[in-house]
């Protein structure tokens, strides 16, 4: 079999399988040339079949993927710190809580006041020494008195109306009702000062005296003594406090110049005190407590002492360990009176004063210089604060 010079087999003696002879000169000129970096046209895969043509990678997808990646990084680190602070302030919460000291002082009787609008605190200071070493007692100037008596009673009302900071004198003379004492021996309602109360029946006769004299309920009840002052300012760094005149006294330690200053523990303690050296004695010093009161919450209200845990920790933990409250108060009941004493450490709806007092010095047979109120403004005083309205103008006794 014969044919021109392209149809070339190779094969054995003519006979079997004839392959085309390969011409490599042939196969250049017919193939056309192609880049051996540029991606692929054929439209053909295994086998035979159609397939398009894979697109070429460009860096957009791997950016795209990056930042997915960095963007699970940043939501998971956002995460974790979120988790991280609301452990650590439920940690914070549960800690603070169990750091409170309970009392049994309120308790339903016959004849209790009814329950009024708003909400009524009754913050009362302790003149105990007996948890007081001798160091303690000299150093704060607090002698060696035996007992325990109240030298501060507030009454703090707050609700729709704004906030209420009435002072009782301790000498206030009213009747203190039936009680049967710690060995179980029963005891007849007496007219007494009304600080003589927590003497005899602890917080629980002193609350009930308050209720009865003024008609008000109390819904919590908060103390603190002696020591508790000393080292809840010395926590928050210290009280803010201005003076119009200079306090120098004895008997409390005080020595105190005029004018604006910034008081440690030792010396709020000695001013809140001080009263034999004062023009109008108990009067006087019911003025230097509630700028006190203020002037103690405004500090502890301060961001430099809730944002900063080196001070936030330290005041929570001596605040709470110096402070006694009632069975039924917990931790929130104490942030929100906190909050609620806004309008009178810096201005605002509320008012500041102490019960309407007919006589200063009312001699009584037996119990020497009591405070007489007057009752008819002092009813329409705590009238109004049942009924949580407006303080009418000219009822409280203004001091300081």
């Amino acid at each position: 079999m014969s044919g021109n010079g392209s149809d070339r087999y190779y094969g054995s003696g003519g006979g079997g399988a004839q392959w085309p002879e390969f011409d490599p000169e042939q196969v250049t000129q017919d193939a056309p040339a192609r880049d051996p970096l540029a991606p692929s046209t054929s439209t053909y895969g295994r086998g035979g079949k159609s397939v398009k043509p894979r697109p070429p990678r460009t860096g957009g997808s791997a950016r795209a993927g990056g930042g997915r990646r960095w963007g699970r990084i940043a939501a998971f680190t956002v995460l974790a710190l979120i988790l991280l602070f609301v452990g650590t302030a439920i940690g914070t919460w549960f800690w603070a809580s169990g750091k409170v000291t309970k009392v049994a002082a309120l308790s339903d009787y016959d004849g209790r006041p009814a329950q009024g609008a708003g909400t009524n605190w009754l913050v009362v200071g302790s003149d105990s020494r007996s948890n007081l070493t001798p160091a303690q007692k000299n150093e704060l100037h607090v002698g060696s008195d035996q007992g325990q008596r109240t030298d501060t009673i507030l009454l703090l009302h707050y609700g729709s109306s704004g906030t209420d900071l009435i002072s009782i004198p301790r000498d206030s003379y009213v009747t203190i009702p039936a009680y049967t004492d710690s060995s179980g021996k029963s005891h007849g309602a007496t007219k007494n000062k009304i600080n003589a109360a927590y003497d005899l029946g602890g917080a629980p006769l002193l609350t009930k005296t308050v209720e009865t004299a003024t008609g008000v309920r109390i819904d919590h009840y908060m103390e603190i003594g002696f020591l508790g002052v000393v080292n809840v300012v010395d926590a928050v760094g210290g009280v803010h406090l201005c003076l119009d005149a200079p306090v120098k006294d004895s008997h409390s330690g005080a020595d105190l110049p005029a004018g604006c200053q910034n008081l440690n523990g030792t010396q709020s303690l000695a001013l809140i005190r001080t009263r034999y050296s004062l023009a109008n004695s108990d009067i006087s010093r019911m003025a230097n407590q509630q700028k006190f009161v203020a002037a103690l919450a405004k500090s502890a209200m301060r961001p430099g002492v809730e944002l900063n845990p080196f001070t936030l920790y330290p005041f929570l933990n001596s605040a709470l360990g110096a402070i006694a409250v009632d069975d039924g108060s917990g931790l929130s009941d104490l942030v929100s009176m906190a909050r609620k004493m806004g309008p009178v450490t810096g201005g605002g709806k509320g008012n500041v004063g102490t019960v309407p007092i007919k006589n200063e010095g009312y001699q009584v047979s037996g119990l020497g210089s009591t405070v007489l109120w007057d009752s008819a403004r002092a009813q329409q005083l705590f009238g109004a604060v049942n009924q949580d309205t407006a303080i009418p103008a000219g009822l409280l006794n203004r001091i300081g």
